[in-house]
């Protein structure tokens, strides 16, 4: 993958897999500990080891860091074996910092937990600038509904988990993580972005396999 320069107030599309495409995510507890690290990581000032926080902290929706962040998230989806995410660096190199504290924290707690040693991931996270509003409309839709596209991965204990963004976009009730507003902003509710979302995710896939236009987007 070429590299590519982050600037901020732009999207991007963030994604890897396990190395030689393994399972990240083992069970219930794993999905857990990578979404408290997707928010106590996300931080300009250093944190230290998720290791430092009791596990009465270790919750997704606890409080956030009240420093500044590096990156909002636009929306996420966690699969089995690989991850994406919509990112807005709101800092300079904002992406490339919190991806690094992101990898190694939770490839740190994945080793020691499962008597492993070595990389976790396949490489570096892919990165591709999201260059245009429709392309940022449906990506969100595909990353939303990501869970759905790959729901043979998915075992039994992740069903009942929050493994995508998609709830806080479709339910009122939903608790606060991801910066939606850029994209829930151009739809009148919430229930007509969950029918963009429905409508257009059968057509990116019929063209991923008719034209292969966006083979980057998903991992085989």
């Amino acid at each position: 993958m070429r590299n590519i320069k982050f600037s901020i107030k732009e999207y991007y599309h963030i994604y890897n897999r396990g190395v030689d495409k393994r399972d990240i995510f083992m069970d219930s507890e794993d999905v857990a500990r990578f979404l408290v690290c997707m928010n106590i990581f996300n931080t300009t000032d250093s944190v230290g080891s998720v290791y430092e926080h009791s596990r009465k902290e270790l919750k997704f929706r606890s409080r956030a860091p009240k420093n500044k962040k590096l990156v909002h998230f636009i929306a996420f989806c966690l699969n089995q074996n690989h991850y994406h995410f919509i990112l807005e660096p709101l800092v300079d190199n904002g992406i490339q910092k919190f991806m690094h504290k992101l990898s190694t924290g939770y490839t740190n707690y994945f080793n020691e937990k499962y008597k492993r040693s070595g990389a976790l991931f396949q490489g570096k996270y892919k990165a591709i600038h999201i260059d245009s509003n429709e392309y940022l409309l449906h990506l969100s839709a595909y990353v939303n509904l990501n869970y759905k596209v790959h729901k043979n991965l998915n075992k039994k204990w992740m069903e009942s988990l929050p493994i995508s963004s998609f709830m806080e976009y479709v339910e009122k009730s939903a608790k606060l993580f991801c910066a939606k507003e850029i994209i829930l902003e151009q739809f009148d509710s919430l229930r007509e972005y969950k029918s963009f979302c429905e409508l257009v995710l059968p057509d990116i896939l019929r063209r991923k396999e008719e034209e292969k236009e966006l083979k980057y987007m998903l991992f085989e």
